[in-house]
């Protein structure tokens, strides 16, 4: 196997430096009167403390090297880099903006990480057996010749890129600045040996993208030319500072990683919404920065929310690394985040082509026969990232259930791509119920089968087709749910989500109305912000509650409840998503509503023979039934809606299970006297008839 130029260039340099060494413990010896005691570097003597009074200031004493060798070194690597070998040390020089003599500086540093002999040498010549590394002026006078010369000690002092860099530490600050011990950090030198295994600092939140078919160019053609101007470079000597602002489904760290692989190089993408809520970072910062540096690449930060709460300060850390840097986020840019002017770039939606066209790459073959790829894109806002985590999830989860890889487990993936953040401000809910469990007039039916399609080309009619232009209007769907309690309102909007393959969020209202001021839009906006980039439906129910009447202003709680209305007005309009409204009292909702409601469904109480196929579902086939049960006459005589219904049959199958026996019409009628109580109705002969005798 032929050896590793990069690593043999290393090891080249650093056995270069034996020569300086050699002549430097030459020096020490030609001073030191007792040169061979083995006590030496742990006292000094009378004899030596005379020899040091009777030197000359300190002078330059010319770096010897062993120029042949040195010669050597240097013609394989201009070599090796003709042949397009990559030789690490040379790299980091160019990236890193590296002086010959910084090389020097950093390669004295390093030696003892390299050769353990540089260890005992350098105690040795910093006269302290217990400082083994290379002090500032050990370094200086190896590297430079004098450890006086202004420009070489700046090359040590913040400021330089050595320091700045990351790529050597000064320690024992509070020592002589000659004194000072210097460190190169360890994941420098494993990378100068060729370790590319991320920073341990690093690696809970950051990940690696090369150059793949996987990251591709950018997507929309407002990000198209990014990758242009990244090989361009930012304004003056300054590399390209860059914010990608997401919107849900974009995947801007997608975008912005493709774009970084488009231009040539890797990205570091940090996932800041994995930091730890005490963690340092300016160090992470700057670690983050070096290691991209380090691999001639890119980083990719966001989403910067995660930062902004500490302070302008720490997304300007970020934003001010001497590396190209790609943030991303929701939020719009705030100037005082930086003092560098970036290039603000929208992440525009992939179409529905494009999130097809991605299912199948990462599916990679192992497609379902029947899948339909471009259903799934209508279905779900997934950036290419996202669909591939989908993807795997699905697979793992075939693998427990012991099938083959179906539609259910890949739409059940992209359903797991929805972020939590939703779960603590709305209940959750897995649809169980379909089209064929509703008992609806017919006229109802048709409407929520239009909703149903509204919700699913979407994407075509008002993104391709751009039916819905300016104006801040989101690309959401929202629907009126009204009728009388039990009518069907939230089970249809279950059905709906069950048809699309998402899942239900119904917003619990304790959560959301607060009795302080401006509170409530607060709580409002966080379920909107979340649920745009939650593939699912939003269920406000009650939502009278919330969404009540403008009214005359009287006194300073209506103003404040106003300016509730006032701005629901305006958000839902902007919401991207699907929302239903349900209420049981129409006319109390404001009706600057209706005009931004894509839909209004009616749900009226069930007629007779709705009402027969109500009791008949309600008591189910695994419910055993007595011969005597007159469902004819409970349609006929009971008017109440499906709820009710459905209330009074569970009641009657407590009363049955009670009893170890079938579910008897007494069952029934006792479980319909409590409903009545419920309900506060007396139970009246007109109704019961000749059952009013069991009650």
């Amino acid at each position: 196997m032929s050896p590793d130029p990069s690593l043999a260039y290393l090891l080249g340099r650093v056995a270069a430096l034996n020569a300086r060494v050699r002549a430097a413990v030459e020096r020490r010896r030609g001073n030191d009167p007792a040169a061979d005691d083995p006590f030496r570097g742990l006292y000094l003597s009378d004899d030596y403390i005379d020899r040091l009074l009777a030197q000359p200031s300190a002078g330059p004493a010319g770096p010897v090297a062993d120029p042949v060798l040195l010669g050597e070194v240097e013609h394989a690597a201009d070599e090796a880099e003709r042949n397009g070998e990559d030789v690490r040390l040379r790299r980091l020089g160019r990236d890193f903006g590296l002086t010959p003599l910084d090389i020097g500086l950093l390669l004295v540093a390093l030696a003892p990480d390299i050769d353990a002999r540089f260890e005992r040498l350098y105690g040795y010549l910093n006269d302290d057996v217990s400082r083994r590394r290379a002090s500032v002026g050990l370094a200086l006078e190896l590297a430079a010749g004098s450890a006086v010369a202004p420009a070489a000690r700046h090359r040590l002092l913040t400021g330089s890129p050595l320091l700045d860099g990351g790529l050597i530490e000064v320690e024992d600050m509070d020592r002589p600045f000659l004194t000072r011990a210097l460190i190169v950090p360890d994941r420098v030198t494993a990378h100068l040996l060729g370790d590319d295994r991320l920073d341990p600092l690093l690696a809970s939140f950051a990940g690696v993208v090369g150059p793949s078919p996987a990251t591709g160019s950018p997507a929309g053609e407002t990000a198209a030319g990014l990758p242009a101007v990244l090989a361009a470079g930012g304004p003056g000597e300054d590399p390209l500072l860059a914010y990608v602002r997401e919107r849900p489904g974009t995947g801007a760290a997608f975008v912005a990683a493709g774009a970084l692989a488009a231009s040539g190089r890797p990205a570091l993408v940090l996932d800041l919404a994995r930091l730890r809520h005490d963690a340092d970072h300016v160090r992470l910062a700057r670690a983050a920065g070096r290691e991209a540096r380090l691999r001639s690449g890119g980083l990719v930060a966001g989403p910067i929310e995660a930062l902004a709460e500490r302070g302008p300060g720490a997304i300007g850390e970020l934003a001010t690394l001497p590396c190209p840097v790609l943030l991303h986020g929701r939020s719009s840019w705030d100037p005082r985040w930086s003092p560098r002017i970036p290039l603000l770039v929208d992440a525009e939606e992939p179409g529905q082509a494009v999130r097809a066209g991605s299912w199948r790459a990462h599916l990679n073959g192992e497609a379902p026969p029947d899948l339909d790829a471009d259903t799934l894109a209508e279905q779900f806002m997934l950036a290419p990232d996202q669909v591939s985590r989908a993807v795997e999830s699905a697979r793992l989860q075939s693998l427990l259930d012991g099938t083959a890889l179906g539609v259910e487990h890949l739409r059940a993936g992209a359903r797991a791509q929805n972020a939590a953040g939703l779960e603590r401000l709305a209940r959750r809910i897995s649809p169980q119920v379909g089209w064929d469990d509703l008992v609806l007039p017919g006229v109802t039916l048709a409407q929520l089968n239009e909703l149903t399609d509204r919700a699913r080309h979407r994407d075509q009619v008002l993104r391709d087709w751009a039916m819905r232009p300016g104006g801040g209007r989101g690309r959401g769907v929202t629907a009126l749910f009204a009728g009388d309690s039990g009518t069907g309102k939230t089970m249809s909007a279950e059905v709906i989500a069950g048809s699309l393959g998402l899942e239900l969020y119904a917003v619990d209202l304790a959560t959301v109305v607060d009795k302080y001021v401006g509170e409530t839009e607060k709580n409002l906006e966080r379920i909107f912000t979340e649920a745009g980039g939650v593939n699912g439906v939003l269920l406000f129910d009650e939502a009278d509650a919330i969404f009540g009447k403008r009214s005359e202003v009287r006194d300073a709680h209506d103003r404040y409840a106003n300016i509730e209305s006032a701005y629901l007005l305006q958000r839902m309009e902007s919401f991207d998503g699907l929302a239903i409204l349900a209420t049981n009292l129409r006319a109390n909702l404001d009706e600057a509503f209706t005009r931004r409601l894509d839909a209004v469904v009616e749900f009226p109480m069930p007629d007779v023979s709705q009402r027969y196929e109500l009791w008949d579902r309600c008591l189910g086939r695994s419910l055993p039934r007595a011969d005597d049960l007159d469902l004819d006459f409970c349609a006929r005589a009971f008017k109440l809606s499906g709820g009710n219904i459905r209330s009074i049959a569970l009641t009657a199958g407590y009363f049955a299970a009670a009893a170890g026996r079938p579910v008897s019409m007494a069952d029934l009628i006792r479980a319909t006297e409590r409903e009545y109580r419920k309900l506060g109705r007396l139970c009246l002969e007109s109704e019961f008839g000749p059952y009013l005798g069991l009650l």
